[in-house]
């Protein structure tokens, strides 16, 4: 009689070479996009001392059932507290419409500048497949993500968006490592403590008008935690944030 041969178990995701960064830049489309997970990541390279910039393309204004004049605000406010919970300091929104964002050349110039500005080691977006999260991705997501993608190259670019030297003073720069959180084929992981769990799940919170608008939605605490133990054990860890990531060279 002869045995069915097993496969091998999927090998562990190897740990995210950041060791030596020193600064991040976030690039999403709204307010609570980095909530879901990633403010974790963003907790563990705080608490070291990796300098960490959101970059919001929206005020997510048009997110709730209240006006956007007075939802961008309050949103605003909210991201704000989020980013006080992980130690982000440097918190930019640009006022791109929420719900009608577009790849264009405005908004990759819009990007290639803060990236000049910032000279991060690592550029991390949002997951911007056109099926995500279960369903199909929001409009606004699968725009930014695609933005960020192209604004990576042109910030080290010497002739495109040659004003951003020329006008402003922000010299070409290039960024090594390019990470897509909540991919589904990740590359990589960074594995993180209870602390930056609870971080992350703080972080969400802080946008209490917002849930409040969605009656459906789940508290922080009840899958937040989940979706970081789900990437620990990818990675061998109780918890981790997971990435696809690209080295740039």
């Amino acid at each position: 009689m002869t045995s069915t041969p097993t496969s091998d178990p999927s090998p562990l995701l190897p740990a995210l070479p950041d060791e030596d960064w020193s600064r991040v830049l976030c690039v999403v489309a709204h307010p609570d996009d980095m909530e879901y997970g990633s403010s974790a990541a963003v907790a563990a390279w705080t608490a070291r001392g990796v300098e960490v910039t959101y970059l919001l393309l929206t005020s997510g204004e048009a997110g709730m059932q209240t006006p956007p004049e007075q939802v961008g605000p309050i949103r605003a406010d909210e991201q704000a507290k989020a980013c006080e919970t992980v130690d982000v300091s440097d918190l930019v929104i640009m006022n791109h419409p929420d719900g009608m964002l577009m790849p264009t050349l405005e908004l990759r110039r819009d990007i290639a500048r803060v990236i000049r500005r910032v000279r991060p080691d690592a550029v991390l977006t949002a997951n911007f497949d056109f099926e995500a999260y279960g369903g199909l991705n929001q409009a606004d997501h699968r725009a930014a993500g695609l933005a960020t993608v192209d604004a990576v190259r042109d910030a080290d670019n010497t002739w495109v968006f040659r004003e951003l030297a020329e006008d402003e003073g922000l010299r070409k720069w290039h960024t090594r490592w390019l990470l897509v959180a909540g991919h589904p084929d990740a590359t990589h992981a960074l594995a993180v403590g209870a602390d930056q769990v609870a971080a992350s799940v703080a972080s969400l919170e802080c946008h209490q008008a917002y849930l409040a608008d969605l009656p459906w939605h789940p508290k922080p605490a009840d899958f937040i935690p989940e979706i970081l133990r789900t990437g620990g054990k990818a990675a061998g860890h109780e918890f981790a944030v997971t990435f696809r990531a690209y080295d740039l060279g």
